[in-house]
């Protein structure tokens, strides 16, 4: 069974290139796909007879110059840049939403934003009839400040 083995290392070589490939649709980020390539390279050496030590030689100098080469290119082709997307308290700053309980002059009411129902105050502290629009003008801790929309 060893002999097997040793004489059919291209076998093996592409067995791994394959799992590396399987395990890169995992991942996505292009860096299980440089070994893949590795891998791919030491296969056809193995079936051009050159020893294991220059398989395994050629499989890490390969993978290396993939790291450095292929995956950078792949990652810009691939990837590209997206507009920043906003998180937490940021995707709520500019959102448009209706009071749901009568924001009072100089205190606080609720205002209803994408199925959330927030503690809000006006921005310029005056009075806020519940079922009016409203836009978020800031944000302070889970207190919103918005200003009505006409």
């Amino acid at each position: 069974m060893i002999e097997y083995f040793t004489s059919n290392l291209w076998l093996i070589w592409v067995i791994i290139s394959i799992v590396c490939l399987i395990l890169e649709l995992s991942s996505g980020d292009f860096f299980i796909l440089c070994f893949a390539i590795g891998a791919a390279i030491a296969a056809v050496i193995a079936g051009c007879g050159l020893s294991l030590t220059w398989q395994i030689v050629l499989f890490a100098l390969v993978s290396a110059l993939s790291l450095l080469l292929v995956r950078p290119t792949l990652i810009k082709k691939l990837h590209k840049p997206q507009r920043e997307r906003l998180s937490n308290a940021e995707a709520v700053i500019g959102q448009i939403g209706r009071v749901s309980e009568t924001i009072e002059a100089g205190g606080y009411g609720r205002v209803a934003i994408d199925g959330d129902d927030w503690k809000a105050l006006s921005a310029d502290g005056a009075l806020i009839e519940k079922g009016t629009r409203v836009r978020v003008v800031m944000m302070d801790s889970i207190i919103l400040t918005v200003e009505p929309i006409n």
